[in-house]
């Protein structure tokens, strides 16, 4: 599994846990861990990196980390802010919506993609 992708000792332990018992899992994975072919820290970087990419933002990151089983991240490297208003006018065009309805609807679509108020916000700003 590690070959393909990084994967957190949480999802390699969900994934095996159907076939193997959960002492033997525990054993491999810590050796894995202990020969760092297995890193949470490399996992997260990668993910964060990957969904960065995707134009998510860092609620939604943090979110999916958390159920991951990694509870401490650095999102601080990532400019967030240029990332919504990107996100935004790639979707929605250079021109900052006129009425209230418009704005709610682009204000949402920011929200579900993971960003907070202050990176949607800044993203209405020309």
């Amino acid at each position: 599994m590690l070959a393909r992708r990084e994967h957190s000792y949480l999802e390699l332990t969900r994934k095996l846990l159907n076939t193997y018992p959960e002492d033997e899992i525990a054993q491999a994975l810590e050796k894995l861990k202990q020969q760092n072919y297995q890193s949470d820290k490399r996992f997260s970087n990668e993910f964060i990196q990957m969904r960065f990419n995707q134009g998510k933002g860092p609620v939604k990151i943090a979110i999916d980390l958390k159920q991951r089983g990694i509870e401490h991240f650095d999102l601080s490297e990532y400019d967030f802010f240029a990332l919504a208003k990107e996100i935004r006018t790639s979707k929605y065009g250079k021109e900052v919506p006129s009425n209230y309805k418009e704005k709610a609807k682009q204000q949402r679509f920011l929200q579900s993609r993971g960003f907070g108020f202050d990176e949607i916000k800044f993203s209405f700003e020309s």
